[in-house]
């Protein structure tokens, strides 16, 4: 791979002027993250109901004691054989972290509208510690825009990512955060979609300092030309 090759001192005349906008980033991702939690809140009304490990658990019940929940909208549609793949991808970086975020009053589950039983199946063959339900017999992902109807998906078109646009699947992922009060009243404070989720991928923040970068080169330039179930990989 040809590159230009320059000498120590050159090079650091050109590192630090990639710092002042490495630094620039920095503080408008802090500014952009007080944005995000100056945002006003949605007070969910709407009774849901998810089968869980335990048997029958609210919306509430999924926050375990804690204030704060982290709700992945985890592809994996009733009948499906295994759950998405860049989905799997963000649940690899997370059941490491679960034990850091529990310290900070966070909560952190996966909802898909998969049965049960298909989840655990999966959830065991992955590996994962998390928390995963079942929102099977429930809106919640069709109210939170993740799922689609047979007549969205026969039309091609759905709402997504705060816009009608085209789907081609039932099944498309984000995260939510909800936060609970002390009267236990439950509030819709934040949900991304898309690439709003390359945020909670640290292998991408890893891979971007390299000289290669994600090289990601085949036919759809992202994750889906090298992202396999890490059981998969070959090495």
């Amino acid at each position: 791979m040809p590159h230009q090759i320059v000498s120590q001192d050159e090079w650091l005349v050109l590192r630090k002027q990639l710092l002042v906008k490495e630094k620039e980033l920095t503080r408008l991702r802090d500014r952009l993250a007080a944005e995000r939690r100056a945002l006003p809140w949605v007070k969910v009304e709407k009774s849901y109901v998810f089968d869980g490990p335990d048997g029958k658990e609210t919306l509430a019940d999924l926050f375990g004691g804690r204030s704060q929940l982290i709700v992945k909208h985890f592809m994996f549609g009733p009948g499906w054989s295994e759950g998405c793949v860049g989905c799997s991808f963000e649940l690899d970086h997370i059941d490491g972290i679960l034990v850091h975020l529990a310290q900070r009053d966070v909560g952190y589950v996966a909802v898909s509208r998969a049965p049960l039983p298909e989840i655990e199946a999966f959830k065991r063959r992955m590996g994962w510690r998390l928390n995963w339900v079942s929102s099977a017999g429930s809106d919640f992902n069709f109210d939170f825009h993740v799922s689609f109807r047979p007549e969205e998906v026969a039309r091609g078109q759905g709402y997504y990512n705060y816009d009608t646009r085209k789907i081609g699947i039932d099944e498309l992922s984000g995260r939510s955060v909800f936060y609970k009060d002390p009267n236990g009243d439950v509030f819709h404070t934040y949900s991304s979609y898309g690439r709003g989720g390359e945020d909670m991928l640290g292998t991408y923040r890893l891979l971007d300092l390299l000289p290669k970068g994600r090289d990601e080169t085949g036919p759809n330039r992202n994750l889906s030309d090298w992202v396999r179930h890490h059981d998969r990989y070959t090495v």
